[in-house]
């Protein structure tokens, strides 16, 4: 009886994690998640970054989900258009969508396929640095 318990209880808790979070680790991530190479013209692994996913009702922010060579997650990127920076723009609630955020990047980027304003890249990373490598090449 113990046992059909605790499993009964297991099965409850699981079920408690969104469909997200169950889902992003490894890559298809699942949802409306779209890989982001077959909406616009990018290649499907960018150095640096990894394979993105992304929800396209959430363009440009996002968040835009990476990958390694090998369907890890490896980090959770947001696409931050400087005129909302230099707007003032107010982003609540921003989430990684991996869970656990090792250390944070920031960078500028003049415009791209996707995102063609200039805005930052506001990188989560869900690995440590060293790790980086993964999506180095």
């Amino acid at each position: 009886m113990l046992i059909r318990t605790i499993l009964i209880a297991g099965a409850f808790a699981m079920a408690a994690v969104p469909a997200q979070a169950q889902s992003v680790e490894k890559a298809p991530p699942g949802g409306t998640y779209k890989k982001v190479s077959e909406l616009v013209k990018l290649p499907d692994f960018l150095p640096g970054m990894g394979t993105l996913y992304v929800d396209p009702a959430t363009l440009p922010a996002g968040p835009f989900l990476a990958y390694d060579h090998d369907g890890r997650l490896a980090s959770t990127i947001y696409m931050i258009p400087v005129e909302d920076i230099q707007g003032q723009k107010k982003f609540d609630n921003l989430k990684a969508a991996g869970g656990k955020v090792d250390h944070v990047d920031m960078y500028f980027n003049a415009g791209h396929p996707g995102v063609e304003k200039p805005h930052y890249h506001v990188v989560l990373w869900h690995i440590a640095t060293a790790d980086e490598a993964r999506v180095a090449k």
